[in-house]
């Protein structure tokens, strides 16, 4: 009997039995089962919000500690292969973004500013950097004007900026001229410094662009 009791106990500190204290043995009986499935509703929700406030309070403390250690300065390369992949580092990369993102257009990256499918994302993260104060600047070919979407020039009037030290390099597609191939994501200050001279020129000789 002692087990039986023991699970009782438990059901009860679930709100799903009543009991009798006053009698021995000890009665029990079950409460209505919508008001019973209500209280364990309402239990494992309680539950899962605390679950979620721990979770929350982990992800703050672990993201503290990570913006308060030092940056590593070794060189490190990463990539990605296919359209999806490409847009997701990119977009990444993006998001990491907290100084200066400096982006260099052909005519491969069409497909970034497709107000209907990556365009979307790219853009978005772009208006996130903004907001948290990355300076953002854009040199695109005078082909890309006409296939801007109008909110461009809503949304990014002022400049568009990439940290120092990582350089972002799309490979177009060796068989199909107007897809990516890849993705190459490299963290090399030397690098960085040397892709900024080839297109300081560049930057310097360009038209401003006004919508």
């Amino acid at each position: 009997m002692g087990r039986i009791y023991d699970v009782l106990n438990s059901i009860e500190q679930y709100n799903l039995v009543r009991s009798q204290s006053a009698s021995r043995p000890k009665k029990y009986v079950a409460v209505e089962p919508t008001t019973a499935l209500d209280r364990l509703l309402d239990d494992k929700k309680r539950e899962l919000e605390e679950q979620v406030s721990q979770y929350e309070e982990i992800v703050a403390e672990l993201t503290g500690e990570l913006e308060t250690a030092e940056p590593v300065e070794d060189t490190f390369w990463t990539a990605a292969v296919g359209p999806e992949e490409t847009v997701d580092l990119l977009v990444e990369r993006l998001s990491a973004a907290d100084s200066r993102v400096v982006m260099v257009l052909s005519t491969y990256t069409e497909q970034f500013f497709d107000i209907d499918t990556v365009g979307t994302r790219i853009l978005d993260e772009l208006s996130d950097a903004l907001e948290r104060g990355v300076e953002v600047r854009l040199l695109m070919r005078p082909e890309l004007v006409p296939i801007l979407p109008e909110s461009i020039g809503q949304r990014y009037r002022e400049s568009l900026t990439v940290d120092e030290n990582e350089v972002v390099i799309e490979v177009p597609h060796p068989l199909k001229s107007q897809e990516v191939f890849a993705m190459i994501d490299l963290k090399d200050r030397e690098f960085a410094g040397n892709v900024r001279a080839e297109f300081g020129p560049r930057w310097d000789a360009a038209d401003r662009l006004t919508l």
